[in-house]
């Protein structure tokens, strides 16, 4: 099956992207669902977690501090390096799973480091949703009241968007409005219907 990855910068849009392909009949495998799951209560991930970090990361109701986590991992390259490492081979394990189970005429990796991590090595396909940084910075505000300092330090820890471009297939401009990014997902649905009849092994 033809396997396509979905990425983007905050702000750029590729959630959207993803949710009309789901209404055209697609399915996603988001890799941000993955990484939540992963740690959920009574999953081994959760539990080498609070062994190496401590129960201080737990909320009262047993579940990871998400913000604590980020807090603590943004601060120690070595705690963040530690972390990758537990984690990236779970939720690359899980993607698999999940793309292997797909039954649409072609299945999304959505994923905000598919580029960044061997994520990318799972794609036939890589799509980049695209919209200038000044963009990226307004649609973050809104949707998540940081502040413009904040959205400009997690931009600057992302891959450049000139880096994410040269690595795209397909990339979407998502500068103008929803309308607009419908029409441009129904294009991009057609061609990606061409390309996975065109895939080796398919039916």
């Amino acid at each position: 099956m033809l396997i396509v990855g979905i990425t983007g910068g905050i702000g750029s849009g590729k959630s959207a992207v993803t949710r009309e392909l789901e209404q055209l009949g697609i399915e996603v495998v988001d890799a941000d669902i993955v990484a939540r799951d992963v740690v959920k209560p009574g999953e081994k991930a959760l539990e080498d977690i609070t062994a190496h970090f401590g129960n201080h990361l737990l909320t009262s109701a047993g579940d990871l501090n998400r913000a604590a986590l980020r807090t603590l991992i943004f601060d120690d390259p070595a705690a963040r390096k530690w972390l990758e490492e537990r984690l990236h081979p779970i939720i690359r394990e899980r993607i698999v799973q999940q793309l292997n189970n797909a039954q649409s005429p072609y299945v999304v990796l959505a994923s905000p480091l598919l580029l960044e991590t061997d994520q990318h090595q799972l794609t036939d396909h890589i799509v980049v949703v695209d919209v200038p940084e000044a963009i990226q910075i307004t649609r973050t505000g809104s949707r998540d009241s940081n502040s413009a300092a904040q959205i400009k330090a997690i931009i600057q820890a992302q891959m450049p968007r000139d880096q994410k471009i040269a690595k795209a297939n397909t990339i979407i401009d998502n500068s103008a409005d929803l309308a607009t990014l419908k029409t441009k997902v129904v294009g991009l649905h057609a061609k990606l219907l061409t390309l996975a009849k065109q895939a080796p092994n398919c039916d």
